[in-house]
């Protein structure tokens, strides 16, 4: 099988280190680009030793330029950038004919202005976005291999919206009475200096953050939205906790329908899907089992007192909630095996 042409802009952050982690080995993928400003001229096995040996291993980091990119003859580009920067070189690069996967919130809402709303900025290329794709796969397939602009889903949500999309679908909760409380592992706040990051800041230490309205809320909020048929809020709050990655959601919300469908809800939702294993009833996941995999672990319970339904579920942050999900869709896009360079345990 032919292999594809790959780019990667923006290669030397946490995200991009799990793109070439997956990529360098992927077996139809050929990585032909890579790119970074401050790391220009060095290669990735100087940069990263940990891939010495690998077959592009001596590819060179050039600038993030759309002419430089598609001289490499690069056919599809990862974009492992800011948000209010990706879109730029998506417009350029999606006009030199490449397909894009966006793995910033550039091309995740639908509505300019919630964009501008949640990101305190003007949509840097408004007159993209309904031609981009929410890419999560498990829900939105079939639109995703049609697509030749890519939005990867943010990390808390996707551990947000797959245990909830099934049962707003099925009408089996209240939309309304949504709470989500969510931890993440340090790396979801990037590569960068910055002193709240450091290891003595954080470890040993649980806090919160962005709230009352982190970015990603506009997301979760638009996939729920579709899911009810009706306009969803819903309360979120998140957490950083003292560990490289990994994610760990708990949504709770009013029980509409009976407690044994919910079970049977996320069975037809996702029953046959690879990466989402149930736990079933009393199901607690732990991020351990999901670290460096694109699964998602999903378990629930019922509180009778409350007439409440608990839904838990556990992905890696920079796995199925950033690189290894956008592989995913690279796998649909071009048509190969969706598991593909991602059966990693």
């Amino acid at each position: 099988m032919k292999r594809v042409k790959i780019a990667i802009i923006g290669a030397s952050g946490y995200t991009g280190l799990e793109l070439l982690r997956l990529l360098l080995t992927h077996p139809h993928a050929e990585l032909v680009c890579v790119t970074s400003r401050q790391n220009a001229g060095r290669s990735i096995a100087e940069l990263f030793p940990r891939f010495s040996g690998a077959t592009a291993a001596e590819l060179t980091f050039i600038t993030p330029d759309a002419e430089s990119v598609a001289a490499t003859g690069a056919e599809v580009a990862f974009l492992a950038l800011p948000h209010g920067v990706a879109a730029g070189y998506a417009s350029s690069l999606l006009e030199k004919g490449l397909r894009v996967i966006d793995l910033s919130a550039d091309f995740r809402l639908e509505d300019p202005e919630v964009y501008k709303e949640f990101y305190d900025a003007d949509h840097p290329a408004p007159e993209l976005l309904k031609e981009a794709v929410y890419a999560l796969p498990e829900v939105h397939r079939e639109a995703i291999q049609q697509a030749r602009l890519i939005a990867s889903p943010g990390c808390y949500p996707t551990s947000v919206s797959l245990p909830l999309i099934p049962l707003l679908k099925e009408k089996l909760i209240d939309p309304a009475t949504i709470v989500t409380c969510s931890m993440s592992g340090v790396s979801g706040a990037g590569r960068k200096a910055d002193l709240s990051l450091i290891f003595c800041e954080c470890n040993e230490s649980l806090r919160a953050y962005g709230i009352p309205k982190h970015r990603h809320l506009s997301e979760i909020e638009q996939e729920l939205s579709k899911a009810a048929e009706e306009k969803v809020y819903l309360s979120f709050t998140p957490h950083l906790v003292p560990v490289h990655n990994g994610i760990h959601t708990t949504s709770s919300a009013r029980l509409i329908g009976e407690p044994e469908a919910v079970q049977a809800a996320l069975e037809q939702a996702y029953g046959e899907e690879y990466f989402v294993r149930l736990l079933g009833k009393g199901g607690c996941p732990d991020t351990k089992n999901v670290t460096r995999t694109n699964f998602i672990d999903i378990g629930w319970n019922y509180d009778p007192r409350t007439c409440r339904v608990l839904l838990l579920s556990a992905e890696d942050n920079l796995g199925k909630g950033a690189g290894s999900q956008a592989v995913q869709s690279f796998n649909l896009i071009c048509g190969f095996s969706e598991t593909a360079g991602l059966q990693n345990f």
